[in-house]
C-alpha cells in the first residue's frame, strides 16, 4: 500500500508540474484570439479525462497522510496542486521551528507585479501552524495578524520561517517572518498566530464527513 502511495505520489506530482506550467502560460499569454479558443477546447478534453472518477470535496485523496498533516493538493506547498506556488518546507522539530522557499509567480498577483496580500498571509500562515505541528502541537487557526512591511515582488526568491514561541494547553502561538532570500535582514511581511489544537472528540465531529481519522489537528497529534 505504502509503495502504490508512493507511485501515484509521483504521478499526481508530475501532472501537478504540468498543470503549474500551464496556469503560469494561460495567465501571461498574448496568443491570437483563434489560439484562445484552440487551448480553451485541449483544456475542456484535459478536464473530461480527469473526470472520470472524482472523489467528493469532503474526501480525503489517497495521497495525503491526514495523521501527519501531509497534504499533496495543498495550495501553499502541495506537489500535486495548479495553483500552490508551490512552497519547499524544511521541518526543525526540535526547535519548533521551520523554513519554507517559494517563489510566487503571476498567478497569485495582486497589484501589477506585486503578490496579492491574501498569498502572502497564506504562506505565513502556513509556516504558522506548522512550525506548531511539527513540535507536535496540531491545531487550527484561531486568529493571525499579519504586518506587510513591504511589498513583495513576483518572480523574487523567498524565505518564510515559522517559529512555535509557547504552548498553554491546547493553544500554542507562533510567529512567522517573510523576506527575499538575497535580503534576509529586510522584513518584508510578518505574522503571530494562535492555534488551537481540537479536542479528539471534536475533531471526530469536525472531520466526521471525510470517514477518516485525522489526528494533525488535534491535541493528540
Amino acid at each position: 500500500m505504502a509503495d502504490e502511495r508512493a507511485v501515484r505520489r509521483d504521478a499526481v506530482a508530475e501532472l501537478g508540474e504540468a498543470l503549474r506550467e500551464l496556469v503560469d502560460a494561460a495567465v501571461r499569454t498574448e496568443v491570437p484570439l483563434e489560439r484562445l479558443a484552440e487551448a480553451a477546447r485541449a483544456a475542456r478534453e484535459l478536464t473530461a479525462l480527469l473526470s472520470t472518477d472524482l472523489r467528493e470535496v469532503h474526501e480525503i485523496a489517497s495521497v495525503d497522510d491526514p495523521e501527519s498533516g501531509q497534504r499533496w493538493y495543498s495550495p501553499v506547498y502541495g506537489p500535486g496542486s495548479p495553483v500552490a506556488p508551490p512552497m519547499v518546507v524544511e521541518d526543525f522539530p526540535d526547535e519548533g521551528r521551520c523554513v519554507g522557499h517559494v517563489t510566487v509567480g503571476k498567478k497569485l498577483e495582486g497589484p501589477p507585479g506585486l503578490a496579492h496580500g491574501g498569498v502572502v498571509a497564506t504562506l505565513l500562515d502556513h509556516v504558522l501552524a506548522r512550525s506548531a505541528r511539527g513540535a507536535g502541537h496540531g491545531g487550527l487557526t484561531a486568529s493571525l495578524t499579519v504586518t506587510y512591511r513591504r511589498p513583495v515582488h513576483l518572480g523574487v526568491p523567498l524565505v518564510v520561517t515559522g517559529q512555535l514561541v509557547s504552548v498553554e494547553g491546547r493553544r500554542a502561538t507562533a510567529t512567522a517572518r517573510l523576506v527575499a532570500a538575497d535580503d534576509p535582514d529586510t522584513t518584508l511581511a510578518e505574522g503571530e498566530a494562535l492555534l488551537v489544537a481540537l479536542r479528539a472528540e471534536r475533531a471526530s465531529e469536525v472531520f466526521a464527513r471525510t470517514g477518516r481519522a485525522v489526528g494533525a489537528w488535534t491535541s493528540k497529534s
